[in-house]
């Protein structure tokens, strides 16, 4: 009753894979790098950068949601008139939109400079992903190349896959590029 047993122990369809002891050395190599490069990153950026980011990341938090609730909300209760000993000053609330209007250009622009440095980031990540697909295709194409040789020495035929000629060839990514612009300006008529 194996499989018994297996539904006693899972809750469900499927299982988790077991969680490995270690990683493999170099998956640990890349996970450091990747994380010391992130960490130089954040060192060179300049004050500006980093003031805008924490700009940014405190007026994308819940606490800032909560104080201009209780400012907004106290300077609506008091120019109203709700409260009893309060004159209003700014019954039209003129004032109110005047400065949610400044702080919303001041926020806008804090926003604008850490979406730039990200993309910049994101631009960079972009290019090390390409040259690592390109390096990866680069190798599997000569695996490729090396595996149909030892077909060939060990008597194996493979000419009933044509593929294999146009999968040993290497892939130019201008031209790739090119194909692809191709098809969008054509797409776009």
């Amino acid at each position: 009753m194996p499989g018994d047993m297996n539904q006693a122990t899972n809750k469900g369809p499927t299982v988790p894979p077991p969680v490995p002891a270690t990683l493999a050395s170099v998956l640990n190599r890349n996970i450091h790098a990747l994380q010391d490069r992130r960490r130089a990153d954040e060192r060179k950026a300049s004050t500006q950068e980093k003031i805008a980011e924490a700009i940014t990341h405190f007026t994308g938090s819940m606490a800032f949601v909560y104080i201009h609730l209780a400012l907004f909300g106290l300077w609506i209760l008091l120019n109203v008139g709700l409260v009893p000993g309060f004159k209003p000053w700014d019954p039209t609330f003129v004032i109110l939109a005047t400065a949610a209007s400044v702080e919303a250009i001041f926020l806008s622009t804090f926003v604008l400079i850490s979406q730039n440095r990200a993309a910049a980031l994101d631009d960079k990540r972009a290019d090390l992903d390409l040259q690592i697909n390109l390096l990866s295709e680069h190798e599997v194409t000569r695996l490729l190349t090396l595996t149909k040789a030892i077909a060939k020495h060990l008597g194996v035929d493979t000419s009933d896959q044509p593929e294999l000629e146009e999968l040993e060839r290497d892939v130019a990514p201008e031209a790739v590029l090119n194909k692809i612009e191709d098809r969008t300006m054509r797409s776009d008529k």
